[in-house]
């Protein structure tokens, strides 16, 4: 096994580890590696659903979209939350690519949190915040190819704005942009000043690492500990007529404390 890191924040691709194998003791080494690095990659993985299915309930139960509609056959992989439970990790494999572009970012909010300042540590200590299920809508709204599954409902629940990593015990600044809403029993200005620091604040690139798919490349990561965004800079709506297909499957997680 060899494994390369792609930044000091977090990241490492991994080869020499067979994802097909759901054994306890492969699956072992892939939470060790996950829990070490908080987003893992592999190549050259031609997984079936089936496979892809296998490896994920390793990890827990598996979730179905609140809003899209998976496979036909196979509905927890949703082609390409807000949950009482939020994800705990999620397992995406690339299907076909674009020939430039289309790359995952990924952030340590691990590091996040522990690089906030002292005063807004103190500001932030035991509060929780609003989270919205209505920021994953988008999905079916901005991208045709994505079929709702006719849900039009708003999730939302309350989670510390700090909660603590179930299996490192490590402190995690828990807020997103697209899903957090407002502070509890906070004036909403005071809310909104806040959230939009933290949000800067985890926008920082020394918190990153950065993927370039292939075909066939899988991805788990930790979504208790990172947050991700895939890039759209190879501009599907532009008429290059590049595609960028993913299969995800998502495991549902705790409640965080």
């Amino acid at each position: 096994m060899e494994v390369k890191l792609l930044s000091g924040a977090l990241g490492a691709e991994v080869s020499g580890i067979d994802l097909t194998d759901s054994s306890d003791e492969n699956f072992n080494k892939i939470n060790e590696l996950l829990l070490e690095h908080k987003v893992i990659f592999f190549r050259d993985q031609p997984l079936t659903s089936e496979q892809q299915i296998l490896l994920a309930k390793k990890f827990g139960p598996l979730e179905t979209h609140a809003y899209v509609k998976g496979l036909e056959n196979f509905p927890e992989i949703v082609r390409i939350n807000y949950n009482p439970k939020p994800t705990k990790v999620i397992i995406l494999k690339s299907v076909k690519i674009p020939p430039v572009g289309g790359d995952t970012m990924f952030s340590n909010m691990e590091t996040a949190y522990d690089t906030l300042s002292d005063e807004m540590k103190e500001k932030i200590k035991d509060k929780k915040a609003v989270h919205s299920s209505l920021g994953a809508e988008a999905f079916v709204k901005k991208y045709k190819e994505m079929e709702g599954n006719g849900n039009l409902d708003e999730y939302s629940n309350i989670h510390p704005i700090v909660r603590v990593h179930p299996e490192t015990g490590k402190k995690i600044l828990y807020v997103n942009s697209m899903y957090t809403k407002q502070i509890i029993d906070m004036d909403k200005d005071e809310s909104d000043k806040i959230l939009k620091e933290l949000f800067l604040h985890q926008e920082r690139l020394d918190f990153t690492c950065r993927f370039k798919w292939t075909e066939n490349a899988v991805a788990i990561w930790d979504n208790r500990s990172t947050q991700h965004q895939g890039l759209t800079d190879f501009f599907p709506n532009r008429g290059l007529g590049f595609e960028r297909v993913m299969d995800r499957i998502a495991i549902e997680g705790d409640h965080p404390q």
